[in-house]
Protein backbone atom coordinates (compact mmCIF):
# COMPACT_ATOMS: atom_id res chain seq x y z
CA UNK A 1 0.00 0.00 0.00
CA UNK A 2 1.33 3.43 -0.94
CA UNK A 3 -0.07 6.88 -0.22
CA UNK A 4 -0.37 9.20 -3.21
CA UNK A 5 -0.54 12.95 -2.65
CA UNK A 6 -1.65 15.43 -5.31
CA UNK A 7 -0.87 19.15 -5.16
CA UNK A 8 -2.12 22.28 -6.92
CA UNK A 9 -3.72 21.83 -10.36
CA UNK A 10 -3.12 18.07 -10.20
CA UNK A 11 -5.35 17.84 -7.12
CA UNK A 12 -7.96 20.02 -8.80
CA UNK A 13 -8.08 17.98 -12.00
CA UNK A 14 -8.12 14.58 -10.31
CA UNK A 15 -10.66 15.79 -7.77
CA UNK A 16 -8.93 14.71 -4.57
CA UNK A 17 -5.86 15.57 -2.54
CA UNK A 18 -4.65 12.01 -2.25
CA UNK A 19 -5.42 8.34 -1.97
CA UNK A 20 -3.95 5.06 -0.78
CA UNK A 21 -3.55 2.37 -3.41
CA UNK A 22 -2.13 -1.07 -3.89
CA UNK A 23 0.14 -1.29 -6.91
CA UNK A 24 2.30 -3.83 -8.68
CA UNK A 25 4.38 -1.01 -10.21
CA UNK A 26 8.09 -0.94 -9.42
CA UNK A 27 8.89 2.52 -10.83
CA UNK A 28 7.17 5.89 -10.89
CA UNK A 29 6.57 5.55 -14.63
CA UNK A 30 4.88 2.16 -14.18
CA UNK A 31 2.69 3.68 -11.46
CA UNK A 32 1.72 6.54 -13.76
CA UNK A 33 0.75 4.06 -16.46
CA UNK A 34 -1.46 2.20 -13.95
CA UNK A 35 -3.10 5.44 -12.85
CA UNK A 36 -3.75 6.51 -16.43
CA UNK A 37 -5.79 3.32 -16.94
CA UNK A 38 -8.01 4.08 -13.90
CA UNK A 39 -9.87 7.08 -15.26
CA UNK A 40 -9.72 9.73 -17.97
CA UNK A 41 -8.83 12.36 -15.34
CA UNK A 42 -5.57 10.56 -14.52
CA UNK A 43 -4.84 10.05 -18.19
CA UNK A 44 -5.21 13.77 -18.84
CA UNK A 45 -3.16 14.86 -15.80
CA UNK A 46 -0.29 12.47 -16.46
CA UNK A 47 -0.18 12.80 -20.26
CA UNK A 48 2.76 15.25 -20.22
CA UNK A 49 5.61 14.15 -17.95
CA UNK A 50 7.18 17.59 -18.28
CA UNK A 51 4.24 19.29 -16.58
CA UNK A 52 4.80 17.88 -13.08
CA UNK A 53 7.44 16.56 -10.68
CA UNK A 54 7.44 13.64 -8.29
CA UNK A 55 8.78 12.99 -4.80
CA UNK A 56 9.19 9.60 -3.17
CA UNK A 57 9.11 9.62 0.62
CA UNK A 58 9.54 13.42 0.47
CA UNK A 59 12.63 13.36 -1.79
CA UNK A 60 12.61 14.55 -5.39
CA UNK A 61 12.86 11.64 -7.80
CA UNK A 62 13.01 10.82 -11.49
CA UNK A 63 10.28 8.93 -13.29
CA UNK A 64 12.47 5.82 -13.57
CA UNK A 65 13.06 5.74 -9.77
CA UNK A 66 12.10 2.63 -7.83
CA UNK A 67 8.97 2.79 -5.69
CA UNK A 68 9.40 -0.67 -4.19
CA UNK A 69 10.13 0.73 -0.70
CA UNK A 70 7.93 3.83 -1.09
CA UNK A 71 5.29 4.68 1.48
CA UNK A 72 4.43 8.09 0.00
CA UNK A 73 4.55 9.45 -3.54
CA UNK A 74 3.70 13.08 -4.23
CA UNK A 75 2.91 14.70 -7.57
CA UNK A 76 3.22 18.48 -7.92
CA UNK A 77 3.91 21.24 -10.48
CA UNK A 78 7.51 22.22 -11.15
CA UNK A 79 8.81 24.70 -8.60
CA UNK A 80 9.73 28.20 -9.70
CA UNK A 81 11.92 30.72 -8.01
CA UNK A 82 12.38 34.39 -8.24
Amino acid sequence: MVDLIYFSWIRERIGKSGESIETSATTVLELIEELKKKDIRYSEVFSDLGSFRVAINQELADFDASIVEATEIAFFPPMTGG
